[in-house]
C-alpha cells in the first residue's frame, strides 16, 4: 500500500474502511470534549456499549432469583463462551475454556505439562519475558527442587539487537533438545511487539520431545491463531486487552486434544468434574473430557458478562477482517514515524507477520518526558521501561485518523 503523510489520506482511508462502524461499539474517554486518541489497548481494551446492560442483566437475575439463578443460567454460564473462544484462537470447542486469571492459569497448566526429570527439567522462556511469566516459571522450577539459574534457558537476543531472531530460537531448541521439558513463550512478546513463529516452534519443541505451550496475552485478539492445527500442547491468555472485556476478567485457556483424557498430574477443583455428577457430591474426582477439566472454580459471572458481550463483536467482524485492517493500520503508523527517524526508532520487527497491531518505539532523547507529554496532549499509550512507548492502534476502534493526529502530536513534541 503506497500510503501519504496527510489528514486527507487518513480520512479517505477511514471512509473506505470496511470495519469502521465497530468504532461506534465502544466508549472513548473524552479529552477536551473529543475522544481521546486511545492507543492503550494492548493494556486495557475499551469497553463496549454493551457491557452494562450485560451485566446488568446478570444482576437482576440474582436479584429476582438468588440461588436459584445458579442451576437455571449461571452453571453453564461460561459455556456460552466456547464457541466464540475456540473460533478466535483457532480450536475446538473441547479444547478451550474461560477460566480464572492468566497466571494462575498458567501454573495450573504447568502442573501438567511441567514434569521434570533428572535428565528433562529445563523451561525455555524469552529473555524479557512478562515478569509475571519469570516470576511464574522460576516458583514451579524452585518447587520442584531445582535451580533457576541452572534449569530455565532465556532466549536472548544478539547483542546490539532488541528482537529475536527465529534461526537462533530453534538452533537453541535444537542444542538443549534432551534437557528441555517445556516451552513456554509469549506468542506476542510484550515489551518489543514481537511475534513468535509457533508453529515452527511447536513443530521443533516436539521433534526433541518437549511441552509446548504459549502465554498469549498479546497475541489473542490481536493476531490470526490456529493452535490446533499448530499442534501446541497448551496456552493461556487474559482477555481484559484485546479481547476487551475489563479490568481484572477472567482469562482463557487451550489444551490439546490430545491431552483431553489426560491421565497425569493435576490440581483438581469441582468445577473441572463430571458435569453429570458433579452436585452428587462424590469424594473421587472425574475428570471433564477436555480443556474444561481444568478448572477448579465455578465462573465469574459479572465479568463473563462483559466478555460475552465483546466476544460478540470480533463474531461479527471475524479475524480475518480484523488482521487485514490491523496490518494496514499499523503499517500505516510505521510509514509516519519514519518520517521522524532521526528523532525515533521503532524496535517492534519490520515484517508484519512478526508482529501484531503493537509498535514499540524509542525515542532518541527524553523519552519518558515525551511519553509524559503526550498523555498531556490527550493520546493514550504506555511506557516501559527502560526506554520503549508503546503504540497499539487496536482495530477494532482506532481509525487512520487517531494514528495521523497521534503522530502530529508526536512531532510537535519533538519540534
Amino acid at each position: 500500500m503506497k500510503y501519504e503523510a496527510s489528514i486527507e489520506f487518513a480520512q479517505r482511508m477511514d471512509q473506505e474502511d470496511p470495519i469502521r462502524s465497530y468504532r461506534d461499539r465502544f466508549h472513548f474517554p473524552q479529552f477536551n470534549g473529543e475522544d481521546i486518541l486511545y492507543f492503550g489497548g494492548n493494556s486495557l481494551g475499551l469497553m463496549p456499549k454493551t457491557s452494562k446492560a450485560g451485566v446488568n442483566e446478570e444482576l437482576d437475575v440474582w436479584g429476582k432469583m438468588g440461588v436459584t439463578g445458579q442451576h437455571d443460567r449461571w452453571e453453564a454460564y461460561h459455556e456460552q463462551l466456547t464457541d466464540s473462544t475456540a473460533r478466535l484462537v483457532g480450536a475446538k470447542p473441547s479444547e478451550v475454556v474461560v477460566m480464572n486469571a492468566l497466571t494462575v492459569n498458567l501454573h495450573l497448566l504447568l502442573v501438567s505439562f511441567y514434569q521434570p526429570t533428572t535428565d528433562r527439567y529445563k523451561i525455555v522462556i524469552e529473555k524479557g519475558a512478562f515478569p509475571s511469566d519469570q516470576y511464574a516459571m522460576e516458583s514451579q522450577i524452585k518447587f520442584h527442587g531445582f535451580d533457576p539459574k541452572d534449569a530455565l534457558i532465556e532466549l536472548t537476543p544478539r547483542n546490539g539487537e532488541k528482537c529475536l531472531r527465529a534461526d537462533d530460537i530453534l538452533e537453541t531448541l535444537r542444542s538443549e533438545g534432551e534437557s528441555i521439558a517445556t516451552i513456554l513463550i509469549g506468542g506476542v512478546n510484550y515489551y518489543t511487539g514481537q511475534a513468535f513463529d509457533m508453529k515452527t516452534i511447536t513443530d521443533v519443541g516436539h521433534e526433541v520431545g518437549a511441552y509446548v505451550g504459549f502465554d498469549l496475552a498479546h497475541a489473542a485478539g490481536n493476531l490470526k491463531l490456529d493452535l490446533h492445527e499448530w499442534n501446541v500442547d497448551f496456552a493461556a491468555w487474559c482477555t481484559y486487552k484485546y479481547m476487551n472485556s475489563g479490568p481484572g476478567s477472567p482469562g482463557g485457556v487451550f489444551v490439546h486434544e490430545k491431552h483431553g483424557n489426560w491421565e497425569g498430574p493435576r490440581f483438581a477443583g469441582w468445577w473441572g468434574h463430571d458435569k453429570e455428577t458433579r452436585f452428587e457430591m462424590g469424594p473421587e474426582f472425574v475428570p471433564i473430557t477436555g480443556a474444561e477439566g481444568w478448572q477448579v472454580s465455578n465462573a465469574p459471572i459479572l465479568s463473563m458478562a462483559c466478555l460475552r458481550k465483546s466476544m460478540d463483536i470480533f463474531d461479527e467482524a471475524g479475524m480475518d477482517a480484523l488482521r487485514t485492517k490491523s496490518e494496514a493500520l499499523t503499517g500505516y503508523l510505521e510509514f509516519l514515524l519514519n518520517t521522524m527517524e532521526d528523532k525515533v526508532s521503532i524496535v517492534t520487527p519490520f515484517d508484519s507477520k512478526e508482529r501484531g497491531c503493537q509498535l514499540s518505539v524509542m525515542i532518541h532523547e527524553n523519552g519518558k518526558k515525551v511519553f509524559e507529554q503526550l498523555g498531556e496532549r490527550g493520546v493514550v499509550c504506555d511506557w516501559r521501561e527502560p526506554d520503549v512507548i508503546r503504540l497499539a492502534p487496536a482495530p477494532l476502534y482506532n481509525s487512520y485518523s487517531d494514528v495521523y493526529q497521534a503522530v502530529e502530536i508526536l512531532r510537535s513534541l519533538m519540534d
